[in-house]
């Protein structure tokens, strides 16, 4: 039996957010070494409440609390995953600022033997500091050395954060089905199949494995040709982090001679301006020797040369 594929996956990308005034007064407080929460219902609450929970008014009144505080729960973290707080065993713990009514979670450096409810910890300011819930780069034992809690707070930029930038990043490993793995080994050798229905007799690339309305397996492997025709299109003319194409460049959905379905792929060798519905075209393979598993074997679409289709023969797969 074919094994199926498997390959790591990396999906990563900043957030940017504006923060509104009860945020941005927390941040920018953080970058002084200050905390500070919302009072609201009798209550203050850490991180701060940019609403109140029970009537829903905006929170008015922001206090300052102390960075010293109490171990409500906490769990054992032994072995840390990249982007967490720190690179050694350490406990995620819920801890309840004295001036607080409610407790913030945040990493606790301490050994595993010394961790238990009641215990009394204190902030551990980072050496630079942006506006971030980082610039809390932990939490330890009062009874510890505490060498970075009194640091010079004027050597830090206290201008007001009103936007914050959060790395986000996921690391996981994907396992192809059967039928995507014979779709992958496929193009590696450069060739496209796709799978029939065995009832409506719809061919699907890639394929999917059962078919979405008749919900049978398409067992029946259909290789198909490296031209098609254009049904919709989306040209891209913002630019963004990461972007691997300068703008304006063209998203089209190609509908690969003999499919039922179109797929998305990039579309270029011709103005942005000139793609159009029902344009021909013909897929660009990358150099052989860099062909792999991959859908990146082939690198984009360009205009096949060929006379526009009509619009009846690709109307119903819009």
């Amino acid at each position: 039996m074919t094994t199926s594929l498997q390959a790591p996956m990396e999906v990563g990308f900043d957030y940017t957010r504006s923060l509104g005034p009860t945020l941005s007064a927390f941040m920018t407080g953080l970058v002084g070494g200050r905390i500070l929460g919302s009072r609201s219902g009798g209550q203050v609450h850490v991180p701060p409440l940019e609403y109140d929970p029970v009537t829903l008014q905006p929170t008015a009144e922001l206090v300052e609390v102390s960075d010293v505080g109490t171990v409500v729960s906490w769990s054992w973290m032994a072995q840390p995953l990249p982007g967490q707080p720190l690179s050694t065993p350490f406990a995620w713990a819920l801890i309840r600022l004295d001036g607080a009514d409610t407790p913030l979670l945040h990493a606790i450096d301490a050994p595993l033997e010394s961790m238990h409810t009641g215990m009394r910890v204190q902030a551990h300011w980072a050496d630079s500091r942006v506006g971030s819930i980082r610039d809390i780069a932990c939490f330890l034992r009062v009874d510890h050395e505490l060498t970075a809690m009194f640091d010079d707070v004027s050597a830090h930029q206290l201008h007001d954060q009103s936007m914050t930038v959060t790395p986000i990043h996921l690391s996981y490993t994907h396992t192809a089905s059967p039928e995507e793995s014979r779709y992958l080994r496929a193009l590696a050798e450069g060739r496209i199949i796709g799978q029939r229905c065995p009832m409506c007799r719809k061919v699907y690339v890639p394929p999917r494995g059962a078919c979405p309305t008749d919900g049978v397996p398409t067992t029946d492997d259909v290789e198909l040709p490296d031209v098609g025709t254009i049904t919709t299109f989306c040209i891209v003319n913002v630019p963004f982090p990461g972007q691997r194409t300068k703008p304006p460049y063209v998203h089209a959905a190609v509908l690969l001679d003999g499919a039922d379905i179109p797929f998305s792929h990039l579309v270029l060798g011709c103005p942005a301006s000139d793609v159009r519905m029902g344009m021909r075209v013909r897929a660009v393979w990358k150099p052989r020797e860099q062909w792999t598993t991959s859908p990146q074997n082939i690198d984009h679409f360009e205009p096949a040369g060929e006379p526009d289709a009509d619009y009846e023969t690709y109307a119903e797969h819009l």
